[in-house]
């Protein structure tokens, strides 16, 4: 089955493709014969639209489970079970099996990315879960009498209604991403990571919480950076796919090519890795990256990223996103991923080295803590302004009954961590984790890999390594100008020291020069039309300023525009597939 989303005579998007995941619908009230779907599974309560790969039943049929599950640490598992003819179990019956001798407590053994629901045939009761770190997405329908669960926004499109929350925009509008257990669509909730939801009770179970855990403060930077390089080590050996060339998305910074240089120690197939530029008009990283690539042997690939490239293929990459990202790197993950599948199954990327071990993007809140009283910022604007978005502009962007609206609800989903009792650079950490891990960069890399029908992993995601940086002393992640000092040190036997030692830059996707040179006039069209998605929450006048850069001093209205451009393409796309 596949959606189609034809174009409206007035819509600027072309026509696309997106295959359904599986989904579950539960009513209370047991209402589930007038069910439409593909149907593999259905009792009184519940109903099961899936492909049987993704489906299992425990031993004794009292379970029932669907879902997405890659475990890293499978065959302990399978050891641990004692199962005969283990070679034919999937990962759905490894935990089928488990949650049959276990219950819920089992989720504290399994090691990997996982979606999935569990269904207690006997005392009647539906278990959500997601893993620890939030490498998978699973959403629920919150209002009705029935609910429909998926990993896919786009599979519950039509159960769903159009009505966009508010406070998710204003807070999409902030940070490129919609933090939370909230999504943009009102009747619809993402369920957060390390956490179990029951239904029909409603109560939310964590069994995985990341805590602040220094237990040798006066060890030397040795200690921690040795435990650390071994952990790596066991991480990326569990990652990398048995007997097969494994890729590695490679940007020549450190985080990344730690990963290579790993993989290319360890496996035993070959390693591919995949780096991008923009062509002639702009700075690349492309030296480092190819320098990683000749020290580590692989077979390396470089694809040239067009403005046309850009543009044309936003709208395909934004529908296969479930809340919108505004994040330029969107459309070139898609379409590295793309060219990775050519040649590899399993990509590996360096996502997590600046959430765990201290990047610089945390300086400007440091220096806050230290100065903040001189402008008078409080916590929660000074972290909403270091996301360089739009929060600063919100009083004028937003019309005036959107703002009315919000004030009934000025809190933020950010205030508990950044009030934590616990280190100040941990209480960053904690926050980009738990949120711009689970809901933006994870969720990007999960969902733009499987698009081009990839496994995307994350090793330095890993909750172990999670769990390890945070009992890591604070000046052993960042100090001064120093970041990830622990993460330097235990690789520096990996990489050549031009790595070790150089700066930090991160990928910097042209596109100022794309709104100014190339996009403008499709840009006008899609943001300015009378009855563009976006026109009943946003003053045009403003976005017509940003179009024509009026008083851009400091450069930045190109990556505000990419972000409105990215959602009103996302709110096109989404609207007309439930049409």
């Amino acid at each position: 089955m596949l959606f189609n989303i034809f174009q409206k005579s007035e819509s600027t998007i072309p026509n696309l493709v997106v295959n359904p995941s599986w989904s579950v619908a539960y009513c209370q009230l047991g209402n589930l014969n007038n069910l439409t779907e593909d149907v593999i599974w259905k009792d009184e309560q519940l109903a099961i639209v899936s492909s049987p790969e993704k489906f299992a039943i425990s031993p004794q049929e009292r379970y029932v489970i669907i879902g997405d599950i890659w475990l890293s640490n499978n065959q302990d598992l399978i050891g641990q079970l004692h199962l005969e003819n283990y070679e034919h179990l999937s990962n759905q019956q490894i935990v089928a099996h488990l949650w049959e001798k276990h219950n819920f407590q089992c989720l504290s053994l399994l090691l990997g990315m996982f979606c999935f629901v569990v269904w207690d045939r006997d005392i009647q009761t539906l278990s959500l879960v997601r893993d620890a770190i939030g490498s998978k997405t699973l959403y629920y329908t919150n209002h009705g009498l029935t609910h429909w669960i998926a990993p896919k926004l786009t599979t519950l499109a039509s159960h769903r209604t159009n009505d966009l929350d508010i406070v998710a925009l204003r807070d999409y509008l902030s940070c490129a991403f919609v933090p939370g257990e909230r999504t943009l669509w009102k009747n619809i909730k993402e369920v957060r990571p390390g956490t179990l939801l029951e239904m029909p009770s409603r109560r939310v179970y964590s069994y995985w919480q990341l805590q602040e855990k220094i237990k040798h403060i006066n060890q030397p930077l040795e200690f921690y950076s040795h435990q650390l390089a071994d952990l790596l080590t066991q991480v990326v050996q569990e990652y990398l796919p048995k007997n097969e060339p494994v890729g590695v998305f490679l940007s020549g910074g450190l985080d990344s090519s730690c990963i290579t240089a790993l993989a290319a120690q360890l496996h035993n197939a070959p390693v591919h890795t995949y780096s991008i530029h923009f062509g002639e008009e702009t700075p690349n990283e492309l030296e480092f990256s190819s320098l990683v690539a000749q020290h580590c042997q692989t077979e390396h690939h470089i694809l040239e990223i067009t403005f046309a490239d850009m543009w044309d293929n936003l709208p395909q990459t934004m529908l296969h996103l479930d809340d919108p990202i505004g994040d330029p790197l969107t459309v070139p993950n898609f379409l590295l991923g793309k060219l990775a599948r050519e040649n590899v199954k399993t990509i590996l990327n360096g996502e997590g080295g600046d959430p765990c071990f201290g990047g610089p993007k945390n300086q400007p809140m440091l220096i806050n803590s230290l100065y903040g009283y001189l402008n008078k910022q409080d916590t929660l604007q000074a972290y909403l302004i270091s996301f360089k978005k739009c929060f600063l502009d919100l009083p004028l962007l937003l019309k005036p009954e959107i703002l009315n609206r919000l004030k009934n609800d000025e809190s933020s989903i950010f205030n508990q961590e950044l009030n934590a009792p616990i280190n100040y650079l941990n209480r960053l950490m904690s926050l980009n984790i738990k949120f711009k891990g689970a809901d933006h960069i994870l969720t990007k890399v999960n969902n733009l890999t499987q698009a081009t029908d990839l496994q995307g992993l994350s090793p330095l995601f890993d909750p172990r390594i999670v769990d390890f940086s945070m009992e890591i002393p604070p000046q052993y992640k960042l100090s001064g100008v120093e970041e990830k000092a622990v993460l330097k040190k235990a690789v520096s036997n990996l990489l050549p020291e031009a790595i070790i030692n150089r700066p930090k830059s991160g990928m910097m996707v042209p596109v100022q020069l794309g709104f100014r040179k190339y996009w403008q006039k499709e840009a006008r069209k899609l943001l300015l039309a009378k009855d563009s998605e976006i026109s009943g929450y946003v003053n045009q006048n403003m976005v017509r300023n940003w179009l024509n850069f009026t008083n851009d001093t400091w450069g930045r209205y190109g990556i505000k525009l990419w972000l409105l451009v990215s959602l009103e393409i996302w709110l096109q796309a989404n609207k007309t597939l439930r049409n």
